[in-house]
């Protein structure tokens, strides 16, 4: 019996988010009496994978079969599937990134496993074992209890804290047999955009709305984003009108996010906009009509104008940066 975790890598490093999906394995491990163990596929060096250790993993399964260079959804759910089976995994663990949202009702499917989604904290493990996850788009939490004797979690980011136990993992070649139809769809290419901070991996965000009036003001934006090494990111109708790319869009039909900290800058806060960033840890709103429903979900606004707001917050942090020098 073991926890399994997909590490889930970006050129052959990984990122915060997987480090906390380990501690958040680690604990439940312990909690259960037993070992965690990892599945990597792609093309990550064994040092890199026995540094896995430092979070717990005793064993690292390696899967660098080059037809699985290029995440495909299918192929993967297969290898992960395959290395539960082969640790006698009873906890499979994956992120809820983008990639993860695809993989994880694959992988409990075919193992016929009990599902939650987008965890947001440790399962309550004693004769139940019942997790924790967000409902009704963020209004609300759901408490899933798991009775498959195969449980399939995926973790939202920013959800656990990353814990560093020490050691180092055992690193072992796994080469799972894949079928014919596990390649049906192929990636050919994958593009990332490299020149900024990634907004599902972001733990800040400063995000702008149709208050700022157009594409010209977008500057203040960027230089609050820049100061606070925060990601930008945007509404629908400021994507739609081609304001900033869509790339930034976040919201129910975007791109979800739960940094630690969100700052919309003139966002009314729609259900839809909502939907997406109220996994948010703390939540700041800028808008000068004092009934935006944004306030509501908010934990500090400010009523107030963004153009007059938004200068007095850069000066306030250039010379909160200035004096830390």
């Amino acid at each position: 019996m073991s926890v399994l975790v997909y590490v889930e890598n970006t050129g052959g490093q990984f990122k915060k988010a997987t480090f906390e999906l380990l501690s958040y394995g680690k604990v439940i491990a312990d909690k259960l009496n037993t070992t965690l163990a990892a599945v990597s596929i792609g093309n990550v060096s064994d040092e890199t994978l026995a540094s896995l250790g430092k979070y717990g993993v005793s064993k690292v399964l390696n899967v660098s079969d080059n037809r699985a260079n290029e995440f495909n959804s299918q192929a993967y759910a297969s290898a992960i599937c395959q290395a539960a089976t082969a640790e006698n995994a009873t906890v499979v663990l994956v992120s809820n990134s983008f990639a993860g949202r695809g993989l994880a009702p694959r992988v409990a499917v075919k193992l016929k496993a009990a599902f939650a989604d987008g965890a947001v904290e440790l399962p309550e493990i004693s004769d139940k074992f019942i997790v924790k996850k967000g409902a009704y788009s963020g209004k609300a939490f759901a408490h899933l209890e798991l009775k498959s004797a195969i449980k399939v979690i995926s973790l939202n980011a920013n959800s656990y804290k990353v814990v560093e136990t020490g050691g180092t993992a055992e690193v072992a070649a796994f080469a799972p047999t894949f079928a014919e139809h596990d390649f049906k769809s192929v990636v050919k290419e994958t593009i990332r955009a490299s020149d900024k901070i990634s907004l599902p991996d972001a733990e800040l965000v400063v995000s702008g709305g149709r208050g700022l009036k157009g594409p010209e003001n977008w500057g203040m934006v960027e230089e609050l984003a820049t100061l606070l090494g925060a990601a930008t990111a945007c509404s629908k109708p400021v994507s739609d009108a081609d304001w900033r790319p869509h790339s930034e869009h976040v919201g129910q039909t975007g791109i979800a996010i739960s940094p630690n900290l969100y700052i919309a800058i003139g966002i009314s806060g729609a259900i839809q906009h909502l939907a997406g960033v109220s996994s948010s840890k703390c939540i700041v709103v800028i808008n000068k009509d004092p009934e935006a429903p944004f306030f509501k979900a908010a934990d500090y606004g400010i009523v107030g104008d963004a153009f007059e707001v938004v200068p007095k917050l850069i000066a306030a942090v250039k010379a909160l940066k200035a004096s830390n020098n």
